[in-house]
Formats: C-alpha cells, sequence, structure tokens
C-alpha cells in the first residue's frame, strides 16, 4: 500500500513580473489559475492545500486549508509553501506540487513523480526544461530543507539537486507552461 499523496497548489508568491497582482486568482478561460490546477491534481491526490500569502479568505473560499509562510520566511519563494505543508503531515506523506500558474499539469504527474521519487524522497518533473516546483516530496525532507530555507537558500532547483533525487521526464513541454505576464492570460 502506498502512502497518502496530499496536494500543494503554490500560491504564495508576490506576482512582481504580473505588476504585483495576485497570479492565482488572475482569471484564465473565465476561472482562476488556482482553480484550473486545483482541478487538475484533485483526482491525483488524498486531499489538497493552497500555499498563499495574501487574500487568504479568497484562497479559503476554494474550500481547501489555506496555508501561509512561517514569519520568518515569508515570501521566500516556493520552498517556504513547500516547508509550511511538510509541517502540517504525518511522517508516511507524500507531497506533490504544482505552481498557481501553470493551469495545465499532466493527468499522471503524482504517478509519473511517484515512481521517480520512490527510491530517493523527491522527484521534480522534466520535460524540454526542469520544473523542479511541479515536484514530489516525501515528508522526511522537512529538517533539510528547514535548514536550507534557515540558511538563507532559496534556489528550489539547487536544493532538490542536493538531495538524493529523481526525475520523472514527460514528453510535452507545454503541460508546464506557465503565466508569468498579464498579457500571457490573454494571448
Amino acid at each position: 500500500m502506498t502512502a497518502p499523496i496530499v496536494g500543494l497548489v503554490l500560491a504564495g508568491g508576490q506576482g512582481r513580473r504580473m505588476g504585483g497582482v495576485d497570479k492565482g486568482l488572475q482569471p484564465w478561460q473565465g476561472r482562476p489559475l488556482v482553480a484550473h490546477v486545483l482541478d487538475a491534481l484533485h483526482p491525483q491526490v488524498s486531499r489538497l492545500l493552497i500555499s498563499a500569502n495574501r487574500h487568504l479568505e479568497a484562497y479559503a473560499a476554494f474550500g481547501h486549508p489555506v496555508l501561509t509562510d512561517a514569519t520568518d520566511l515569508a515570501f521566500a519563494g516556493p520552498l517556504a509553501g513547500m516547508l509550511a505543508a511538510l509541517d502540517t503531515l504525518p511522517d508516511d506523506t507524500w507531497l506533490l506540487t504544482a505552481p498557481c500558474d501553470s493551469p495545465q499539469p499532466p493527468a499522471d504527474l503524482a504517478a509519473r513523480l511517484l515512481a521517480a521519487a520512490a527510491p530517493h524522497g523527491l522527484a521534480y518533473a522534466q520535460a524540454e526544461r526542469d520544473h523542479p516546483t511541479h515536484a514530489l516530496l516525501h515528508v522526511r525532507l522537512r529538517e533539510p530543507l528547514a535548514r536550507y530555507l534557515h540558511g538563507g537558500g532559496r534556489a528550489v532547483l539547487r536544493w532538490m539537486r542536493e538531495q538524493p533525487h529523481g526525475v520523472a521526464r514527460f514528453d510535452r513541454e507545454a503541460d508546464f507552461s506557465n503565466f508569468n505576464q498579464l498579457a500571457d492570460l490573454h494571448g
């Protein structure tokens, strides 16, 4: 029997490249970006969480627990959101992460990441490029991640490559397309 997988949508950033707007709440195809990611992850996980640092009530309206970064790590990047989630999970759990600005993750993201992560405790997605925020982490990585963040580390891929890890390869780069500018949402 496989340990449970909990999904986390990473929506805790400051949206600097979008002029400071909250990316996850921006509409795309008539719905907020975060709603698309939640829908895509829902059939792949036992439950969902949202990492957010502002507009908490708007995120809570999606019906899933909303986690904020620890005070000393507020807006410290995706790893801070991952750590906040790992801190809430039981010891036998996997955490599947996906960013809110990448609304079409693969339907088999969790399964393929688990196959790559099982021997290591960590895997991230790769198509034409690396996609470290599309990742699966075992809760046992909580302490190494906390040490890295509290030591000033912020680079997601650097931290992941320092851990024993696997890489799940995907054929379609388009499955990981993300929106970094408001114009991208309407293009």
